[in-house]
């Protein structure tokens, strides 16, 4: 053994480290995988509280109109895009493949397709407000068509990361669990 003050163990000379015992390269691409599945869950959390807080107010009638629009149709049923991050938080910690799936799906239907519906649904509206400069819907002074469309366009980034890591995670888990049967 090598020790700070004395010398080196004899027979060796430094380049035995080799053969000692690493990680398996699927285990670490695992974690990278999991810690930015759990980044992109929290950024999505923070896009729906905003969502539910814009529902919520408006709803309500805690504040005028004027200051927060009404929500348009499809930011209802894009509530329900939490049920897709519940599943993956509670599929990261055991490597629960049946829970990772039900995500992947469940973000197709409550989280891709309310967002392509959002995108049509609120067409009509960016032309006239882009063609004639009029907008009639506002949230804290700007227009309510332009900020919808910006959640949108960072919304489709979130998923479409969350469902392409998770793809990766699914088939890290795969590879493992195959290497597992075949020991």
């Amino acid at each position: 053994m090598a020790s700070r003050a004395g010398p080196r163990a004899a027979g060796t000379d430094g380049s035995d480290f080799q053969h000692r015992e690493r990680v398996a390269s699927h285990y670490q691409m695992s974690v990278a995988l999991k810690s930015e599945i759990r980044k992109l869950n929290i950024v999505h959390v923070l896009i729906w509280v905003l969502m539910a807080a814009q529902v919520t107010v408006s709803q309500l009638s805690l504040v005028s109109h004027k200051v927060v629009a009404s929500p348009y149709q499809w930011e209802y049923p894009y509530l329900l895009s939490i049920i897709p991050t519940v599943f993956n938080f509670l599929a990261l910690p055991r490597n629960n493949i049946s829970y990772l799936v039900i995500s992947m799906i469940s973000a197709g239907l409550f989280c891709v397709a309310p967002l392509i519906y959002g995108s049509m649904e609120m067409f009509p509206v960016a032309q006239q407000l882009y063609r004639h400069g009029k907008a009639y819907r506002f949230i804290f002074g700007f227009s309510a068509v332009t900020v919808m469309y910006l959640v949108i366009v960072i919304a489709v980034q979130v998923h479409g990361w969350q469902l392409y890591y998770s793809k990766k995670l699914l088939d890290q888990w795969f590879t493992s669990t195959q290497e597992k049967k075949k020991k």
